[in-house]
């Protein structure tokens, strides 16, 4: 490995070998963001305007789609699926130079980012924001099978959500499962977003009670934290949706149309919504820098590589332990230009991430819960994002809360993507909260 040298340094003997070759200026500090998704394009933006004009910034992705992902949930349920889409590079302040290709791998040693069509970047700094990519062929007759966009459908790609979309409009009895595969998964509140925004589809068009539905996980109750689990499962029950916990997938049976768990466990459906196995993008492989899952192991306060100085890691593409969420990537970058900003001065980190997450969860009914929550806080009941005041509650479905995620949307593409100021706390605020139940 190459030792990382401090800014000032390296510049110093960039400068001087460029006046050993009759340059009179010193050479730009590179900087690459691989991945033009939330994080990508937030720390674009942000570090524009903060870095000099000696700072050279390129962004790298695969094409000019940048997508509004928590919008797939609405898809299947009339919301017109070009809204969702923009162009990625419209969202690139000036000053940044935006690459659109597939990436091939990163020689970590050399500093060098390979491309698909052979141009190779070289960087000083790599910040590496690919997301996550769903994988259907890890299970076993999910994505290779006959039922693959027949009787099983997702909405974790707009183009899943656009066929489950003509799917419901047919579909008006028998047997629907709901089933995460396993986690990590992005959004991990969206399966059950989607079960309740179904339940609340058939009961609206008055057939209910022709349609069964099931909740199936591979955890131990509706959701990954035990206060929020226990509430979300209570509204499972509620609303006669069954939840079948603990299912670890083996295969889905083609020929009898079961989801079917190592144990032995065998759920028939007419319908199965799957949310299959993710994993980090095939680059991160190839360049082995991640982990068995793809994604590349960050220091959880700072998204510093663990193996590379000069190397940070933000939204989903990392393994910090918490959800992967917008609102992760949102926060996570937040507090990673401040210590970015400092690293590269010669400094050290000035900010910890404490895995700040904040969720909303559509329940159906014109409603939606709220969680907040962080590495060591469990969800708490209180008002957001003014204590005392809200406008929104939290771990309580109201009409506030869903209005606020529909609302969302316009604030993201105006402002959380061009790194404007929004009034929420990066950290999480214990001000004005408490423990469920008291």
């Amino acid at each position: 490995m190459i030792p990382l040298i401090r800014r000032d340094e390296r510049q110093t003997n960039e400068v001087e070998a460029r006046r050993y070759e009759g340059y009179p200026w010193p050479m730009e500090t590179r900087l690459v963001i691989l991945g033009a998704g939330t994080a990508g394009t937030m720390a674009a933006n942000h570090l524009r305007k903060r870095l000099g004009e000696d700072w050279s910034i390129t962004v790298v992705d695969r094409d000019d789609a940048h997508h509004y992902q928590p919008a797939y949930i609405f898809v299947p349920f009339g919301k017109d699926p070009e809204s969702v889409v923009r162009s990625r590079a419209a969202q690139i302040h000036d000053g940044i130079d935006y690459v659109e290709c597939e990436i091939s791998k990163v020689d970590a040693d050399q500093r060098i980012v390979q491309l698909t069509d052979g141009r190779t970047l070289e960087y000083d700094w790599l910040i590496i924001a690919s997301g996550t990519v769903i994988r259907p062929d890890l299970v076993p007759g999910m994505g290779d099978g006959p039922l693959w966009g027949d009787r099983i459908h997702t909405f974790y790609t707009l183009e899943g959500s656009v066929a489950l979309s003509e799917k419901l409009k047919s579909f008006d009895h028998g047997r629907v499962l709901v089933h995460t595969a396993e986690m990590p998964i992005k959004c991990p509140v969206a399966p059950l977003e989607f079960t309740f925004l179904v339940e609340d589809h058939y009961r609206k068009r008055r057939l209910r009670h022709r349609v069964d539905i099931s909740f199936v996980t591979p955890l131990d109750g509706a959701f990954t934290k035990p206060v929020a689990s226990a509430r979300l499962g209570g509204m499972l029950d509620d609303r006669s949706i069954r939840l079948v916990a603990d299912f670890a997938v083996e295969k889905v049976d083609n020929d009898t149309s079961e989801l079917v768990s190592y144990d032995g466990r065998r759920l028939p459906f007419d319908l199965l919504v799957a949310i299959p196995p993710h994993s980090g993008q095939q680059f991160i492989e190839r360049s082995g820098l991640g982990n068995d899952a793809g994604f590349v192991p960050v220091d959880k306060h700072t998204l510093r590589s663990i193996a590379h100085d000069n190397i940070f890691v933000l939204g989903d593409a990392s393994d910090i332990p918490t959800s992967k969420a917008g609102s992760v990537a949102h926060f996570a970058t937040e507090v990673f230009i401040e210590n970015f900003l400092s690293i590269t001065s010669g400094g050290e980190a000035v900010h910890s991430f404490d895995g700040h997450a904040n969720c909303f969860v559509e329940s159906g009914r014109g409603q939606a819960l709220l969680l907040d929550f962080n590495y060591d806080t469990q969800p708490l009941e209180g008002h957001f994002p003014v204590p005392g005041v809200g406008p929104m509650r939290l771990l309580k479905p109201t009409r506030m809360n869903h209005l606020g995620k529909l609302a969302f949307e316009h604030i993201y593409w105006r402002m959380l993507l061009p790194g404007r100021s929004i009034p929420v706390p990066t950290d999480m605020s214990m001000a004005g909260k408490r423990s469920a139940g008291e």
